[in-house]
């Protein structure tokens, strides 16, 4: 099976924002009143945006990257998996936060993220309600750009290269707002903050990476195509995610249904350090 490295994903990140954006259009366009919420035998919610916006991202990947695996949240959920993995494959969310979506809130996402050796080295991360989509290559650099989703030859109004902030004497953290767990809350309890927000989806990610948020806990389980992305950007910009004992995020864990026991994500070293005390 291929092996795509970072210097080749650098060349892929344009293709793979363009399949993050038409998904953001597919979803923006089915009025909230007609994507009827479904439960799946998980008991987390599905709707049709999550379907529309899969639909086109696999079929996006496989005309940029045949033979590419894809892991895909809905895909999974239905048993459809790919036979073997290889060392690269592509994790996907297509519509990351589906319960701010029903709600009505603009939180949620779409999720694109490439991983090579059991590592995120390419991500995009789209924020269809807000107009928003970020992108970063792990030894290259992280950016977000300001596009108008509804309209497919829209260009880009917005283009900024992001970094995380170093750490302020009191942080802000960011949490989840549908599956904040004692744990993590106890961790926070315990931390210097400033100010802490609650917020769906990966963009919490986006925040870290763009230095309007220092830490960004979650100490239960989640599901790996819900934090690659993010993980890949938050990297390239120059941020840290570990797992929530200390060591290294591992992804491709099909043993373990694709599940992350938990992580940290910080925008710099001494965010982390504060937070884990190492």
């Amino acid at each position: 099976m291929q092996t795509i490295s970072p210097q080749q994903a650098e060349k892929l990140i344009a293709a793979l924002s363009d399949i993050a954006a038409r998904a953001s259009a597919a979803i923006l366009a089915i009025p909230l009143s007609a994507a009827e919420q479904r439960t799946k035998v998980d008991l987390s919610p599905v709707t049709a945006a999550d379907e529309a916006a899969e639909a086109v991202i696999l079929d996006g990947l496989a005309r940029v990257c045949p033979g590419v695996p894809v892991v895909a949240e809905e895909s999974v959920s239905q048993g459809r998996l790919p036979d073997r993995l290889g060392d690269s494959f592509f994790l996907v969310d297509p519509l990351d936060g589906t319960k701010e979506f029903i709600a009505g809130r603009d939180e949620y996402t779409v999720n694109i993220a490439l991983i090579t050796g059991g590592t995120p080295i390419a991500g995009v991360i789209t924020a269809p309600a807000r107009g928003l989509l970020w992108r970063g290559v792990v030894g290259g650099a992280a950016e977000r750009l300001r596009l108008a989703f509804a309209d497919p030859a829209a260009q880009a109004t917005e283009r900024h290269t992001i970094r995380p902030r170093p750490a302020p004497p009191r942080l802000t953290i960011a949490t989840s707002r549908s599956h904040l767990d004692s744990a993590t809350q106890d961790l926070v309890a315990r931390l210097p903050i400033g100010e802490r927000y609650m917020c769906g989806s990966s963009v919490k990610f986006c925040h870290l990476a763009e230095g309007t948020a220092d830490i960004y806990p979650r100490l239960s389980p989640t599901c790996e195509w819900d934090i690659a992305a993010g993980v890949a950007i938050l990297t390239a910009a120059g941020g840290i995610a570990v797992a929530a004992n200390g060591g290294a995020l591992a992804f491709g864990n099909r043993d373990s249904k694709f599940l992350v026991p938990g992580f940290i994500a910080a925008g710099d070293a001494q965010s982390l350090k504060i937070l884990t005390g190492r």
